[in-house]
């Protein structure tokens, strides 16, 4: 089966990362795929360049500093500009928008992701933080408003993908890691790690805030709180497993023993497209592997001692309520603070430890809560950044 009816796609964060390896996959099917709409936080020039091609009907420019410049620009082509995180959610009731591949970094993102549930529009999910902040209170609600939650992480869209035509009962998530640039790390030089060495990932290619993640291996933790909400799983039944090579994305084990593995090279562009299409698949100018020449695949257990972020992550996610979200808060401001240069690499574990200590807990967060507790975590975390500048 092919899909036959255009898809309208709304890309928010269409400038990252994601957003353009997104453009890319679907520049290769024009017939099947429309972009309506484009936003962007700051990179005005390049959503620019994205909106003279892709002609969607209407781009979002965040920073209003920058509205002059982009609506100048795009005036000629009667492309509507806008501006302002709430401009983004208004768009969302749209009709002309059947799907929203949600690519904001960080907490951002949350906002705009329930405007796009509550109209009902099909989720291809890429920003994270959404479920690890509110992930008890955002299914449910998808669920109510008849909104599907398509993952596009490398990691759960394989587990995603591994369940299809499964009538099966699931007994474990294994969800696979690279290990970043410090796999073979020892904690001191983990800890006094330079910034070049943090982002320089040795197979995926991403924005700066997802690869220090990687790097620190709380992109692992967050995860791991990411998919026990995506696919309603205890924590205790997922299990990481540090695979170098990248090539098994994750994996399913299910409660005859069997085990079910999506495999591709590294790219990002085969979760995105196949987000974009699904249920169906389309082709994509991809990388075929080539098992001869793979040769060895290899399997490692993550030391928590070496990266800690890891641990607090699994110990958020155990205590529930509000923690995940004050986690997330937390590293942001940590990771910003270590991009500017103003604390170390190994800094980052104990502003997210000191912050969670002073935080308020909420056992069963609403969603104005969970608003709340990142202000509340951001502030405390910025506090607490001072005691380990450099």
């Amino acid at each position: 089966m092919e899909l036959k009816k255009k898809r309208s796609i709304a890309i928010l964060g269409s400038t990252g990362s994601i957003g353009t390896q997104a453009l890319d996959a679907i520049a290769q099917h024009p017939d099947l795929f429309d972009v309506e709409l484009l936003t962007a936080n700051n990179n005005s020039k390049l959503l620019i360049e994205q909106a003279e091609r892709f002609r969607p009907g209407s781009v979002v420019i965040c920073n209003p500093a920058l509205y002059e410049e982009v609506s100048t620009a795009l005036d000629p082509l009667y492309i509507k500009v806008f501006t302002g995180i709430d401009s983004i959610c208004d768009l969302m009731r749209s009709d002309s928008i059947d799907m929203v591949l949600t690519a904001m970094v960080g907490f951002s993102g949350l906002k705009p992701t329930v405007a796009a549930i509550k109209a009902g529009k099909a989720i291809a999910l890429a920003n994270k933080e959404t479920l690890v902040a509110a992930g008890s209170i955002i299914m449910p609600m998808a669920k109510e408003y008849g909104a599907p939650v398509i993952p596009v992480d490398s990691e759960h869209s394989a587990i995603f993908q591994c369940l299809q035509g499964e009538h099966a009962s699931v007994e474990k998530l294994l969800l696979t890691g690279s290990g970043g640039p410090f796999r073979k790390s020892s904690k001191d030089e983990i800890a006094s790690a330079t910034k070049s060495s943090a982002l320089n990932h040795p197979r995926w290619k991403m924005g700066a805030k997802v690869t220090i993640d990687s790097a620190s291996l709380m992109n692992k933790g967050l995860e791991l709180i990411e998919a026990r909400w995506l696919f309603d799983m205890a924590p205790q039944d997922i299990e990481i497993v540090i695979h170098p090579q990248s090539i098994i994305h994750s994996m399913v084990q299910f409660t005859d023993g069997s085990v079910t593995a999506q495999m591709s090279n590294p790219d990002m562009r085969v979760p995105i497209l196949y987000a974009l299409s699904y249920p169906y698949r389309v082709s994509l100018n991809s990388q075929r592997l080539d098992f001869p020449q793979l040769g060895s695949l290899t399997f490692e257990k993550p030391d928590l001692e070496r990266f800690p972020c890891l641990r607090i992550a699994k110990e958020a996610l155990s205590k529930g309520g509000n923690a995940t979200c004050m986690m997330n808060g937390a590293n942001e401001v940590a990771v910003s603070a270590f991009l500017s240069d103003r604390i170390r690499f190994g800094s980052i574990p104990g502003i997210i430890s000191d912050t969670m200590a002073r935080c308020s807990f909420i056992d069963s967060p609403s969603l104005d809560d969970i608003y709340s507790t990142d202000l509340e975590a951001k502030r405390i975390a910025s506090e607490v950044t001072d005691k380990y500048l450099i």
